[in-house]
């Protein structure tokens, strides 16, 4: 089997509690439980059978799925629609209807396998509201100031000692939600201190080492988690109640979840 550097699924055993909800949360089904000395584990079935996508992310109730970039065998759609035919046939329609919608779409070596976009509804190509005529006259606005306090703003660049995180109200945000959000300064962000971050594409060890820390030595007031509807974006949610387990500190904690169309549900 050919082997190719890319993003895939990573379990954490210490983490996995065998709870099986991770497996109907995986279109391709490159998921499964086994017996282990540690009890019933998640463990993937194939590496070729995974995507890398991370749409089982946000089915983990632990926080035990992320992804990772390490070198794995070369992604099988082929194989893949042969499991999902023999474990789980309901699947496939919805599938092989992603896997044509966004062949043409990829590049030229991934093109005979859709890099399994069919199975990442954060990924699904949709779009909506009523096109408007070229001469409407557009309303004049009144123009909002910014309520930003602080820089920078990603995670993997805020140094946890700077002192707008002192005693702060924190907001982290996916990335996807400030564009998602219209209010999104106005309704989130007045008097807060910010962090964002992508519980998908980024690394997720690194960022709860760095929360941690912040929550140990911030004297942090209150973290309120904002993160997008698909199933990859709770991860987020996760990696920061860990974070606030693991630093040993009792933070008020509150969650808010964005549709895609911006609509806080």
């Amino acid at each position: 089997m050919k082997k190719t550097k890319r993003k895939i699924i990573r379990i954490d055993e210490e983490k996995c509690n065998g709870c099986k909800e991770c497996i109907p949360g995986c279109p391709e089904q490159a998921i499964q439980i086994v017996d282990t000395p540690k009890g019933p584990k998640a463990r993937l079935v194939k590496e070729f059978y995974c995507d890398g996508l991370g749409a089982c992310l946000g089915s983990c109730p632990t926080g035990a799925l992320t992804i990772e970039e390490r070198e794995a065998d070369v992604y099988d759609e082929e194989a893949t629609i042969a499991r999902i035919k023999e474990v789980s046939p309901d699947m496939l329609e919805t599938h092989l209807k992603h896997l044509k919608e966004h062949a043409k779409e990829l590049p030229e070596h991934h093109s005979h396998h859709a890099l399994g976009m069919s199975g990442c509804p954060g990924a699904k190509v949709m779009s909506w509201g009523e096109k408007k005529e070229k001469t409407e006259k557009k309303q004049p606005q009144q123009k909002q100031g910014s309520e930003l306090r602080q820089w920078p703003v990603q995670l993997t660049l805020v140094n946890p000692s700077a002192p707008y995180f002192e005693g702060a109200d924190l907001v982290i945000a996916a990335d996807c939600v400030p564009f998602a959000y219209a209010n999104f300064h106005q309704d989130f962000l007045v008097g807060k201190t910010l962090a964002i971050g992508c519980p998908k594409l980024d690394d997720i060890d690194f960022y709860r080492q760095k929360l941690v820390e912040i929550f140990k030595t911030a004297g942090i007031k209150s973290v309120t988690v904002a993160n997008m509807e698909v199933p990859c974006c709770f991860g987020l949610q996760h990696l920061v109640k860990e974070a606030i387990k693991e630093s040993g500190k009792k933070i008020p904690y509150c969650e808010i979840v964005v549709s895609i169309k911006g609509e806080i549900q």
